[in-house]
């Protein structure tokens, strides 16, 4: 009998600290209140951590973060790369170590300080790996003007249309209106707003991006035998995988055959191989979205519709509570916080205790996704 990691543990903690364009802790500061959060919320004291697992581009690592919480003896730690891509292998990660017996309590988290912090792509020195010796010197320098170039394929093929894109835009602004801890709590998104916005890069323009936030999130990840134990209802991990495509160049993937089969398509393979259930059986989704094309994109790889179908699922509110598939319930990265992805995690922790903001009710499944168009990962949670 092969081995999986199903439901063979639970998150059984969740912790984050506010989010603003602005805070003034360090990254590292902002790490430990997430992590000490969440172990809070577990009832788990850190010094029983002895786990941790976290995703490029976090400056805080294990050995400052164990310290400075107080941990006691590490016996696994994993980085996963590509930086948002990353988010839901970081659980994998710890779900795998725990079922394997090389850990008992692990913690994963993100600390970011996007929105006061320097932009990845103004170092210099860093702007030239391969492949981008083919797409920076010719202008494609950020992320939006090279996920821009697969949004302007996506249209020219299926005929998806601004107003699509608006669809995944509202969705998330309106989810972010009834949570609190939302940077877009109190800044309702219209139809006009949205059209007349200024571009960012065609065809995107400002609300097809993500916010630029200071904040921090974590959790905690036990084996499900012991997470009966702890202080909030377990969330089973279902089901985790991670997608790199054969012959993937990361967002610059024009030149392939079809550019528009990215990483989500691959994690979804090894994710509903290992499931019980599938796409029709997901209650609520939380859906990586930098950018607005990256949900289409998404409910396609994953199941939820045929090939180019994507754009047309977003009509007629399908997105929002009630709908098909209700999506980003926090406000995702577009409206609550761009942390990368993390938000999502909780998020959808929160779906499944029956706690967020924006509740589907009778929701016991939710798919939670890592960044698209980069190397991925994705989970199946279930209550």
């Amino acid at each position: 009998m092969t081995a999986t990691l199903k439901d063979t543990t639970a998150i059984v903690g969740i912790g984050q600290t506010p989010f603003a364009r602005q805070l003034p802790e360090s990254e590292k500061t902002l790490a430990c209140r997430a992590v000490l959060a969440a172990l809070d919320d577990a009832g788990i004291p850190p010094s029983q951590v002895d786990a941790f697992a976290s995703y490029t581009m976090e400056e805080t690592d294990e050995v400052e973060l164990a310290k400075a919480i107080g941990a006691g003896d590490a016996t696994f730690f994993s980085r996963v790369g590509y930086g948002g891509g990353g988010s839901c292998a970081t659980v994998a990660h710890l779900a795998a170590a725990i079922t394997t017996g090389q850990a008992t309590v692990g913690v994963a988290w993100r600390s970011r300080k996007r929105g006061s912090g320097p932009r990845p792509w103004t170092e210099t020195r860093a702007q030239l790996p391969t492949p981008a010796q083919w797409t920076r010197p010719y202008g494609l320098l950020r992320p939006v003007d090279e996920i821009a170039m697969l949004a302007r394929r996506y249209m020219h093929e299926y005929g998806a249309t601004r107003d699509h894109l608006f669809d995944v835009a509202l969705a998330c602004r309106n989810r972010a209106n009834q949570n609190p801890a939302a940077m877009m709590y109190d800044r309702p998104l219209t139809r006009e707003m949205y059209m007349t916005s200024r571009w960012i890069s065609d065809p995107l323009c400002l609300f097809d991006n993500c916010l630029e936030t200071d904040g921090a999130l974590a959790c905690v990840v036990v084996s499900a035998d012991r997470a009966r134990d702890c202080r909030r209802a377990p969330v089973y991990v279902h089901s985790a995988a991670q997608g790199l495509p054969a012959q993937h160049h990361g967002m610059v993937n024009y030149w392939t055959d079809d550019p528009l089969t990215g990483p989500s398509w691959a994690a979804a393979r090894q994710l509903w191989k290992h499931a019980d259930f599938g796409p029709a059986d997901v209650h609520v989704a939380q859906i990586y979205d930098a950018f607005t094309p990256l949900i289409p994109l998404s409910l396609e790889g994953y199941g939820f519709c045929g090939r180019g179908e994507g754009a047309a699922f977003s009509e007629g509110g399908a997105l929002e509570i009630g709908g098909r598939l209700p999506i980003n319930t926090g406000g995702g990265g577009l409206s609550e916080a761009y942390v990368h992805g993390f938000n999502l995690i909780t998020e959808g922790v929160r779906q499944l205790r029956g706690s967020s903001t924006a509740q589907v009710p009778g929701a016991t499944t939710c798919l939670v996704t890592a960044g698209e168009g980069v190397p991925t990962s994705a989970l199946l949670l279930r209550s």
